[in-house]
């Protein structure tokens, strides 16, 4: 029997070639002595398993809408349900331009900055009051105190480092 090209058949088809010789591959499409296709196979569910074609993105595209919409609603409650939506997102919107709610971006980056400082604060603190604490004690050695209260301030400051992180994009 005569048949076409795998290009023919992957043009009627209305994939790539590339999905009918994988297909021819893995024996879901028979070819002739000649190498070419029957074309009676054209339409049949040969590559319903192989949705990952070239040109096949339209349909992998469709399916995951349908998949996503909810099945046996009315028109009504469809409708219904998208104004819910939509009055959420202007919800959103105007207290986001009112000011009653900002990015967590913005957020995360004010507390970073404040936790910066007061690390910073800590840090310096030795050198600040080694000098006062010694005149207090009647020491004299101000350089070993203030190394031992700084190796203290670290570790403390280490171990606050160690805390685990809070996630502010799940739920209370």
């Amino acid at each position: 029997m005569q048949g076409i090209s795998i290009r023919e058949f992957a043009r009627q088809e209305k994939c790539s070639d590339t999905l009918v010789r994988r297909a021819l591959r893995q024996k879901r499409l028979a070819a002739y002595a000649d190498g070419s296709l029957d074309p009676t196979l054209i339409g049949t569910a040969w590559c319903a398993k192989n949705a990952k074609g070239a040109n096949s993105s339209h349909d992998v595209r469709s399916s995951r809408l349908a998949a996503s919409e909810p099945k046996g609603l009315s028109y009504s409650e469809a409708l219904r349900i998208k104004e819910n939506y939509l009055a959420m997102l202007r919800r959103l919107e105007y207290e986001e331009k009112s000011g009653s709610l900002i990015e967590l971006a913005a957020v995360e980056a004010i507390v970073f900055e404040m936790f910066r400082a007061q690390r910073d604060a800590w840090l310096n603190w030795p050198t600040k009051v080694a000098p006062l604490i010694a005149d207090t004690l009647g020491l004299t050695d101000i350089e070993r105190l203030s190394a031992a209260l700084a190796e203290q301030v670290y570790r403390q400051i280490s171990e606050l480092g160690d805390a685990p992180e809070h996630a502010f994009d799940a739920p209370r």
